[in-house]
């Protein structure tokens, strides 16, 4: 099959966030209509001007709904993608899609989650609901004790060091370096709340070896964002923040927070996001070398660490030595999420990486890596995954 995507066909020239809390206290709606007004605005665009909208699958808030709190009342596209976390690059994608083949000139591609007060999308499944089929939680997991993703998770770290070596260690500097970064964040939730490795060591084991600071925070919120032609691009407010690539893919048993392939025997070596990291550089006609800044999908730490080997920073037996070597940190080989991640910004599951990857190739981030021209933004692990790589126009 012959590849035919064109790079820098679309750019992102809006960005928009709200409050991070653990309790909002506003309907799931009202944050997805705060976030899109605000990325609409950074634009210098007006709700009119919007004529395709993109959800994530897990959004309670309908394209529908969205539009009609914005006033917009003819929507041209709509479109959702998903699973959960494997979703926001990919909506990015869709978006792309969208305009490239004349269905809609202006997308808002969105997220918002009252993660904390509503919804808690970590406390898993219940494990008396039956069996199930198609490979669900139900049929081989559940009647074990097996019920959340962060057991999921766990399992895969215990293999991940009996296969590669991963050290607590290793889990820990994750945790610290997102921790750092939000600490100059003044909008994240673990704003001026730093974390030291006695910290790390003393928090509670949840699922081991997954210890509370190796999870992800579960947050009330939106971040939404705005993409348009490279063309139309030219006379918006902001600087465009050129698309280059997106890639997205997915196998076989794959579901919302679920690894089967992973839990049930699959190479290591042959991960989803090993594969969409090829197409991704392919697209762009650029290699690992080129990547200033990324933003990593972070659930979990161990989730971090499973994609450093996949995107080509470091090999799987020396993972752990790279990021224990500040590898991760700002000076370091590749800096990652700099805003503070899901584990210490917020868990909007992943389009605030999107934004912040954003931020970086602006100049406005609140670390800012000196000359980022190439941002690499991830969204979900294996083996469910989509990325893309933003750049400087």
């Amino acid at each position: 099959m012959t590849d035919t995507w064109v790079p820098d066909r679309c750019a992102v020239v809006g960005i928009g966030t709200t409050a991070y809390s653990k309790a909002s206290g506003v309907s799931v709606t009202s944050l997805a209509a705060e976030a899109s007004l605000a990325a609409i605005g950074d634009a210098g665009l007006v709700p009119a001007d919007i004529d395709g909208l993109i959800r994530s699958d897990y959004d309670e808030t309908s394209q529908v709904a969205l539009a009609d709190a914005l006033g917009i009342d003819d929507i041209a596209y709509w479109g959702q993608n998903g699973p959960g976390g494997s979703g926001p690059a990919a909506m990015v994608g869709q978006a792309v899609a969208a305009i490239a083949s004349g269905q809609a000139t202006n997308v808002l591609v969105y997220r918002a989650l009252n993660g904390r007060s509503g919804r808690r999308l970590g406390k898993g499944v219940s494990a008396d609901g039956g069996v199930g089929g198609n490979s669900s939680y139900l049929e081989l997991f559940s009647p074990y004790g097996v019920t959340s993703p962060g057991q999921f998770f766990a399992m895969i770290a215990r293999r991940y060091q009996e296969e590669w070596g991963l050290t607590s260690e290793a889990l820990a500097e994750i945790a610290m370096v997102c921790r750092r970064r939000a600490n100059a964040n003044p909008a994240a939730q673990m704003y001026d709340r730093p974390l030291t490795l006695d910290d790390y060591y003393a928090s509670r084991m949840i699922s081991d070896p997954l210890r509370l600071y190796d999870f992800c925070l579960e947050t009330d919120g939106a971040a939404a964002l705005v993409v348009t032609s490279a063309e139309r691009a030219r006379d918006c407010a902001q600087p465009p923040v050129m698309i280059r690539s997106v890639a997205q893919g997915t196998g076989m048993r794959v579901g919302p927070g679920q690894m089967y392939p992973v839990l049930m025997g699959e190479s290591l070596d042959n991960l989803t996001s090993r594969r969409v990291a090829e197409r991704l550089y392919a697209r762009a006609g650029l290699t690992v070398s080129d990547v200033d800044v990324a933003q990593l999908y972070d659930c979990f730490t161990v989730t971090v660490f499973l994609q450093l080997a996949d995107y080509g920073f470091c090999d799987r037996l020396d993972a752990s030595a790279f990021v224990e070597g500040g590898a991760l940190d700002v000076g370091g080989r590749i800096p990652i999420n700099t805003a503070g991640g899901q584990l210490s910004e917020a868990y909007i599951h992943g389009m605030n990486h999107i934004v912040e990857g954003v931020r970086q190739i602006r100049g406005t981030s609140t670390t800012q890596v000196p000359g980022a021209e190439v941002s690499l933004v991830t969204s979900a692990p294996p083996p469910g995954a989509s990325a893309l790589l933003l750049v400087s126009a």
